[in-house]
């Protein structure tokens, strides 16, 4: 056989090597890439006892002075560690934003105030609106995770959407007070877990 026949044989079937590797590491990828995301998107498996476990650290946020004081029973927010009423009695008003003259966003400005238990802020500063008042003060565990999963109570979400609520600009606010002002019982970090978990483990309210 002719010596270029050869070397073009040759050429030839290293290049058929190299489409053949080619070919099975990207098969070897596709396959992995599949099973990561088929990992990922697999359901969590329901658990009741699980779900309620977490929703106990849940419940213990949300009755913190940092999240109940923007959900209380009546039309005036309530007020400091203590969650007495606002002592200048704003009012909840139709869109949550306050009524008349008197906004939330007057003193509520879009950063906190410098100062020892000045007034924090957010640009979006403002209690639910009076159509669904998501009141979290006074519900027991069962009352509270009830209202939060049912969209009718909670401002229409969806599982999904209740997932993202935790990362809420509102919500972070809460580990953000201002000065003189106490955290809620645990990081943000560990409220959004146990969020999460009470919500995919199946949203389980505690008994009542």
């Amino acid at each position: 056989m002719p010596f270029k026949t050869i070397y073009l044989l040759a050429i030839l079937l290293s290049a058929m090597g190299i489409l053949a590797t080619t070919f099975t590491t990207n098969a070897t990828l596709r396959s992995t890439t599949s099973a990561a995301e088929s990992a990922t998107d697999a359901p969590v498996k329901k658990d009741s006892a699980t779900s309620v476990k977490a929703f106990a650290n849940v419940y213990k946020v949300l009755m913190s002075p940092r999240c109940m004081n923007c959900h209380p029973a009546g039309d005036v927010p309530l007020q400091g560690d203590d969650s007495h009423l606002h002592t200048m009695a704003p009012r909840r008003g139709t869109d949550g934003k306050g009524l008349y003259a008197m906004k939330c966003s007057n003193c509520h400005q879009p950063t906190n105030t410098p100062g020892l238990h000045t007034p924090p802020g957010n640009p979006n500063w403002h209690l639910p609106p009076a159509a669904m008042k998501m009141v979290f003060e006074g519900r027991t565990p069962h009352q509270l995770a009830k209202q939060l999963a049912d969209p009718k109570q909670n401002g229409g979400k969806n599982m999904e959407q209740l997932l993202e609520h935790a990362n809420d600009e509102l919500v972070l606010a809460g580990w953000n007070p201002g000065e003189g002002r106490t955290l809620p019982p645990m990081s943000h970090a560990e409220f959004a877990k146990a969020w999460t978990t009470w919500i995919k483990a199946g949203a389980y309210a505690p008994k009542p």
